[in-house]
């Protein structure tokens, strides 16, 4: 999600149960990728032992695969069993894949969501274990261990299919933390639009900023936790058939 005012977030107060999640993690195997995938398929993890991952490019992508008349719908902060699941309908609906941008404890307690939205065609990122928006402030051991950590409860969550992308909390990258997401076949990713509607301006108001902006690039930021969705549920419901009617098409975003 992007920076918003309250440091840490409404993740906050998850950090506690996080931390034993930590250590747990700590001496967990570490999951590797599935090699010679096809180019729209997940990387799907194989089992313990050494990591057979691509790396990728460490740059902040923004750009679609689907070129430049197309869309990338990303989706943050969830998944929630309030809000994921209206969302996932509106997208089979319209025949839209999206990128989910999955909290480690939000995949870890709800696996049945995470599933979902892999049996459903989207793609997952690491959006970290605890959402700390200042995390560009912190260590490096820090930012690894929310990198990694939740890296591994996303796909053990997904049934073993890892995330093909990393966002920083707020953009809180660091050279480091892209290297770092990169060396894990985890592409830095961005936005060009961000429609604020984490600050429920209104359905109307998210609107009009995707239709104002989308010139600034493809990438649109959504959420599907951390409070009330209702209006981004009916804006994605205008929306969709929208950028459809537009000549737009959707895509994910460049690996």
């Amino acid at each position: 999600m992007a920076r918003h005012s309250g440091g840490r977030g409404w993740y906050g107060k998850v950090v506690g149960a996080a931390l034993g999640v930590m250590l747990l993690a700590t001496g967990a195997s570490v999951w590797t990728a599935q090699a010679g995938g096809t180019e729209d398929a997940a990387p799907r993890a194989t089992g313990p032992g050494k990591a057979a991952v691509k790396p990728v490019s460490a740059s902040i992508a923004h750009a679609s695969e689907k070129g430049k008349r197309a869309v990338n719908i990303t989706i943050d902060d969830g998944p929630d069993p309030k809000w994921t699941p209206p969302m996932l309908d509106l997208l089979r609906q319209y025949g839209v894949k999206a990128t989910f941008c999955m909290v480690g404890t939000q995949a870890q307690a709800h696996p049945d969501l995470v599933k979902k939205v892999v049996a459903e065609g989207h793609r997952l990122c690491d959006h970290t274990v605890s959402h700390n928006t200042a995390m560009d402030k912190d260590s490096q051991a820090y930012q690894s261990q929310q990198i990694l950590d939740a890296e591994r409860m996303i796909t053990k969550a997904s049934g073993g299919v890892r995330p093909m992308y990393y966002r920083a909390p707020g953009g809180a990258f660091t050279p480091y933390s892209r290297k770092l997401a990169a060396s894990r076949g985890m592409r830095p990713l961005g936005w060009n639009v961000d429609t604020k509607d984490f600050e429920r301006p209104g359905t109307d108001a998210i609107v009009a900023t995707v239709q104002r902006e989308l010139s600034n690039g493809p990438t649109l930021l959504f959420h599907d936790a951390g409070g009330d969705r209702t209006q981004t549920v009916e804006a994605l419901r205008r929306l969709l058939p929208w950028l459809k009617g537009q000549g737009y098409s959707f895509g994910f975003p460049v690996r």
